[in-house]
């Protein structure tokens, strides 16, 4: 199933997604996409709407250098666990919206990832139990002010600025993560081509460490860090993440 949330004529809902591509049909949830949803009967087309980021995270929880090239890229060893750090749920913004370069930065990176979509309430997981609390994958970009990454030396400035977590088009439920392409164009130029079996941690072993660090929450986002290839964006650019299998995420970028 496809999971998602549109401004339709009659306001903003969350919906399934059916149908072919371009044809597809926005088919309204009520309440919310969690557990087994209900449907109101109410549908739109989906080219009649205007669709958001899938979901609204209390939390946006992310995986730093978990593809080993990426990490030689960055001038560092790839690391033995996980490496987490957080994201507002503020800089959540859906395709199409304009990622904002603060003019604080001089340099804003384009980061392409898989994200995990939490499904229900859980701590402590088995990473053989994963699949249990996943709702389902989107699409992500970790926008990063790299210069002011590296000047803090920690990030959440760099990475928490209004407009730098795009998630979309929507959430895909029946799938599988192990190996699929991701790749990142930046005005239609491929900038990264990778395949999620190079992450160093899969998605069982990230659920399972963040989840012995904190307690998951129905949407809570997981992004699972970016292959290597990451590079700066200007204003009057389109960054696109694709993730195989779910689709295709694309912005344009602006300065303030």
């Amino acid at each position: 199933m496809k999971l998602g949330r549109v401004a339709s004529p009659d306001g903003v809902a969350f919906v399934a997604i059916e149908g072919e591509e371009g044809q597809e049909t926005a088919r309204e949830i009520a309440e919310h996409p969690f557990g087994d949803p209900t449907f109101t009967g109410r549908t739109w087309k989906l080219s009649d709407t205007r669709v958001l980021a899938p979901i609204l995270a209390s939390k946006i929880i992310a995986i730093g250098k978990n593809y080993a090239a990426h990490a030689a890229e960055m001038g560092s060893e790839a690391p033995a666990d996980p490496v987490i750090f957080i994201k507002p749920n503020t800089s959540i913004i859906g395709p199409n919206v304009p990622i904002v370069r603060p003019p604080s930065s001089d340099r804003v990176d384009f980061e392409g990832e898989l994200a995990i979509v939490i499904g229900r309430p859980c701590k402590d997981v088995p990473a053989a139990k994963a699949k249990d609390v996943i709702l389902g994958y989107t699409v992500a970009n970790d926008v990063t002010a790299r210069d002011q990454q590296a000047i803090d030396g920690q990030w959440a400035r760099a990475k928490g600025y209004d407009t730098f977590c795009p998630l979309g088009p929507w959430i895909v439920t029946d799938f599988d993560p192990s190996d699929v392409a991701i790749r990142t164009e930046l005005d239609g130029q491929t900038k990264q081509s990778s395949r999620t079996s190079s992450m160093l941690h899969s998605v069982g072993e990230i659920v399972e460490w963040v989840s012995r660090v904190m307690t998951l929450l129905p949407g809570d986002v997981i992004l699972t860090g970016t292959p290597e290839g990451i590079g700066p964006m200007t204003a009057g650019q389109t960054v696109s993440v694709t993730v195989e299998g779910i689709g295709t995420l694309s912005n344009p970028v602006i300065d303030k």
